[in-house]
């Protein structure tokens, strides 16, 4: 074998490595360029994310003739939290930009019915992302912050006060952390549809092992939600139907690829002369 055609073999893959490294490039360049912008919002970022413990802690503090606040006990805490937070938000808002850039990697290689198959999990998956954040913002978070203040005793002759006092670090650590956690659960029919396609989950499989996905989901949502029933029960529910909806979509995976190997039956009879 001449030195050209090693050389030639070798260029796809070099080729392929370069575009790898041009498409993380641009990934990167986003992740940056999104990160500059959030650091000058990263304030009124942080105020969206803590506006629902300050309306249960302002009202609790209007009914009881105090004010209430957060604190931060280091003198770098509020400065690096903002930079979390810049971070946070970048990830976030440029997420679609990560995504297209991996299906611009990808689809080059990919036949026609696979890129229009692969096509929409690249939408629905920051979709069902925000859906999964929303619900974390507009219910489990007012719900579990009225949960924890509860807690707060006014004190008496014999015992002192207990006032809750969330850290501005702390505060940020949690709800990162219940945000990613439902975003990342409520990818489930993506992950599901996409192990159907490839035959590794078949929906009859799915339905059997019903009763141990819902062990595990109440497992799961106990280990990423606040320890408290009703945070549980709301990311154990959606949980549940999104299961009941990767069954469905996993049938119809299944129908597909089976009117597809009847075409292509037919074709090859058609060809061959056969019945």
């Amino acid at each position: 074998m001449s030195d050209n055609t090693v050389e030639l073999n070798k260029m796809p893959l070099l080729d392929h490595l370069i575009e790898l490294r041009q498409r993380l490039l641009y990934s990167v360049l986003a992740l940056f360029g999104a990160f500059i912008v959030a650091f000058f919002f990263a304030q009124g970022i942080y105020d969206f994310l803590n506006q629902p413990l300050a309306d249960i802690l302002l009202e609790m503090g209007a009914s009881q003739d105090q004010s209430r606040r957060m604190i931060a006990t280091d003198l770098t805490e509020v400065f690096f939290t903002q930079i979390k937070v810049a971070f946070f938000a970048a990830a976030f808002f440029s997420c679609p930009i990560f995504l297209s850039q991996i299906w611009f990697f990808m689809a080059p290689g990919l036949y026609k019915h696979e890129r229009s198959a692969f096509a929409p999990f690249l939408i629905a998956s920051p979709i069902l992302f925000f859906i999964g954040g929303a619900l974390v913002y507009y219910l489990i978070m007012p719900m579990a912050w009225s949960f924890f203040l509860g807690f707060e005793t006014a004190g008496g002759e014999n015992s002192l006060p207990i006032q809750f006092e969330p850290k501005v670090n702390e505060y940020l650590s949690l709800v990162m952390k219940l945000i990613f956690a439902f975003g990342i659960c409520f990818q489930l029919p993506v992950i599901m549809t996409l192990l159907a396609r490839v035959g590794l989950a078949t929906s009859a499989g799915m339905a059997a092992k019903r009763k141990y996905a819902i062990v595990g989901v109440f497992i799961v949502a106990a280990i990423f939600t606040p320890p408290d029933p009703l945070s549980q029960i709301s990311l154990a529910i959606p949980i549940i139907l999104l299961y009941e909806v990767s069954i469905y979509m996993a049938k119809i995976v299944e129908r597909k690829r089976g009117e597809r190997e009847e075409e292509m039956e037919e074709e090859l009879d058609d060809e061959t002369g056969g019945p």
